[in-house]
C-alpha cells in the first residue's frame, strides 16, 4: 500500500507545506537498485585508542570503491592507507545542505581498543565533528568488541556503553541515516556485515547490535553470493515470503517456495515470476504443504532430499488469530503457537536428523517486533515470536559444530496486504513510530535474510536483527 503522506511531503508542493506548518518530513529511503552503484564516495574514519581493525576496514573500503578519510582521532589511518597503497586524506567537517556533493556517505568508528569508560570521550569528539557532514541516506557503523570477551570489567562496561551511543545516533541523525553496532570478536571477519550495513540494502535496519564471533568464508562472487546454494522459504506465496524468495534468487540461490494448498495459484505465479527474473542452474520450484500437519516435516525433508539437499532454510510462514486473551479461544492460541513456533522446531528436527540441511547451512527465522515488545490483542502471536527468538539463541551453540548458523529477523511495520487492512489510525501510528518515520517494505526484510544466508555471515549466529526503521517500541 502506498504511503500517501510520505509521497505528499516529499513532493514539490508538499515540501513547502510541510515546512510552513512544521510537519515531519520523512526522507525517501535509498534502496538497492540494479541500475545504480551500490557503493561510492567517502567514509570518515574515527577511532578510540589502539584501534585494531584499520587493515580490515581498508580492505573492505578498497574493494567496494569507497575512500576512507581520517578524522584526527584516527591516528594510524593514514600510515595504514599508505602501506596498502590506498587513496586517503584528512577529514574536514562540513555543514549546510545535506545534499551537498562534498558530504561523506558513511561514518565508521573503530572502538575495539576502548578499555575504560574514560576513553568514551573519543566517540563524542568524532561524532560531534562529523555527524553534520553525513549525507542523506548515509550510514553510521560503530565497531567494538563483545563485552563477554573483554579481559576486565572496565573494558566490558565501556564496550557495552557503545550500544546506547549507537542507538541514540540513529534517533538524532534522521534524513534516512542508519546507525548500527558491530561487536567483532578477535579473529572474526567484518567483510559481509560491513558491506551490508554500508549499502542501500540495509535502508530500514537501524539501531541494531550484531555480534560476529567467528571467521567466515567470502563468497566467490559478491554480486551472486548464494550461487549454487539451495534455499527453502516457507510462506512464499506472497508478501514478505515472496520478496525473500525473489531476493535469494537474485543473489544466485535455487529457491523452493512452500505454502498451503489454498494459495497454490499465488505460489505458482510467484515462483514463475522468480524463474523469469532470475533463472538458475536448477529450476526454482513450488512445494505445497501445510507445515502444521503431522506428516509435513517428513514430507518436506523427503522432497528436499530428492533434489540433493538444502543449504538455506527460511522460516517465514506464520498466522495471526487476534483477540485479547480473555476473549481468545483455546483453538486460536494453539493454532498460532503450532504454526509459528512448533512447526519450525519439527521441520528443523527432520532436516537435521536426515542431514538434508547440509553442513555449513543457514537457518533464518522470521520473528516480529511483537515478540520483543509484546502487543495488545496478540498474546498468542507475541508468545510464538518470542519463542522463535529464544529458540534461535538456544540452538546457535548446538548447531555450531556443524557450521550451521541460526539467526532471526524481527520485522516492525512492513507495508503488506495485512497492514493495508489495519484501521487508518493504527496504520499511521505504525508507520511514524520509528526513526525513519515510515513503514518498511518486504524487500527490506528479504535483503536482511539474504545477508544472514551468505557464506560471509558464517561468523554470525544466535543474533536477532530488527528490520523496523529503529522502532520506538521495544528494545
Amino acid at each position: 500500500m502506498k504511503d500517501r503522506y510520505l509521497d505528499f511531503v516529499n513532493s514539490p508542493f508538499g515540501t513547502s507545506i510541510a515546512r510552513s506548518l512544521g510537519l515531519p518530513r520523512p526522507e525517501v529511503l535509498r534502496r538497492h537498485r540494479a541500475d545504480q552503484a551500490e557503493f561510492g564516495g567517502m567514509a570518515a574514519i574515527g577511532a578510540g585508542p589502539s584501534p585494531t581493525l584499520f587493515d580490515a576496514l581498508l580492505g573492505v573500503l578498497a574493494t567496494i570503491g569507497m575512500t576512507g578519510v581520517a578524522h584526527e582521532s584516527a591516528y594510524g589511518w593514514l600510515p595504514a592507507a599508505a602501506r596498502h597503497g590506498v587513496m586517503s586524506g584528512r577529514f574536514e567537517p562540513r555543514s549546510g545542505d545535506a545534499h551537498a556533493v562534498d558530504r561523506v556517505q558513511a561514518l565508521i568508528f573503530d572502538a575495539t581498543g576502548i578499555e575504560h569508560s574514560s576513553q568514551l570521550h573519543s566517540l563524542y569528539a568524532f561524532f560531534h565533528d562529523a555527524l553534520r557532514s553525513l549525507a542523506k541516506n548515509g550510514r553510521i557503523v560503530v565497531i567494538g568488541r563483545p563485552p563477554a570477551t573483554c579481559a576486565s570489567v572496565a573494558a566490558a562496561t565501556a564496550q557495552h556503553a557503545l550500544e546506547g551511543m549507537t542507538r541514540s545516533l540513529g534517533k538524532e541523525a534522521r534524513n534516512g541515516i542508519t546507525s548500527n553496532l558491530l561487536r567483532v570478536a578477535e579473529g572474526a571477519d567484518i567483510d559481509a556485515a560491513l558491506r551490508f550495513f554500508l549499502s542501500p540494502r540495509s535502508a530500514y535496519v537501524s539501531g541494531q547490535v550484531v555480534t560476529i564471533d567467528a571467521p567466515s568464508t567470502s563468497p566467490e562472487s559478491w554480486t551472486k553470493p548464494l550461487a549454487g546454494r539451495r534455499a527453502l522459504v516457507t510462506g512464499a506465496a506472497r508478501g514478505i515470503g515472496a520478496a525473500i524468495s525473489a531476493v535469494l534468487a537474485e543473489h544466485g540461490a535455487i529457491v523452493t517456495g512452500l505454502d498451503v494448498e489454498a494459495v497454490r495459484g499465488a505460489l505458482d505465479q510467484t515462483m514463475l515470476a522468480i524463474e523469469d527474473a532470475a533463472p538458475s542452474a536448477g529450476a526454482h520450484a513450488a512445494l505445497v504443504a501445510d507445515i502444521a500437519a503431522p506428516e509435513a516435516p517428513s514430507q518436506i525433508a523427503a522432497a528436499l532430499a530428492a533434489s540433493g539437499g538444502i543449504d538455506i532454510v527460511v522460516h517465514n510462514a506464520g498466522i495471526t488469530r487476534d483477540k485479547t486473551i480473555a476473549r481468545m479461544s483455546g483453538e486460536m492460541w494453539d493454532s498460532v503457537i503450532d504454526v509459528n513456533l512448533l512447526a519450525q522446531e519439527r521441520i528443523d528436527e527432520a532436516l537435521l536428523e536426515a542431514h538434508v540441511l547440509r553442513d555449513g547451512g543457514r537457518i533464518v527465522a522470521v520473528s516480529s517486533i511483537a515478540g520483543i515488545a509484546g502487543n495488545r490483542g496478540q498474546t498468542n502471536y507475541a508468545t510464538s515470536k518470542a519463542g522463535v527468538i529464544g529458540r534461535v539463541r538456544a540452538m546457535a551453540p548446538v548447531l555450531r559444530a556443524r557450521g550451521v548458523t541460526i539467526n532471526a529477523v524481527a520485522p516492525g511495520f512492513i507495508e503488506t496486504h495485512m497492514t493495508a487492512r489495519m484501521p487508518f489510525g493504527l496504520r499511521e501510528a505504525g508507520r511514524r513510530l520509528n526513526s525513519m518515520g515510515q513503514g518498511g517494505l518486504p524487500v527490506d526484510v528479504a535483503e536482511t535474510v539474504a545477508w544472514l544466508a551468505s557464506p560471509g555471515s558464517a561468523g554470525i549466529t544466535g543474533n536477532v536483527v530488527r528490520v523496523c526503521g529503529q522502532s520506538l517500541i521495544g528494545a
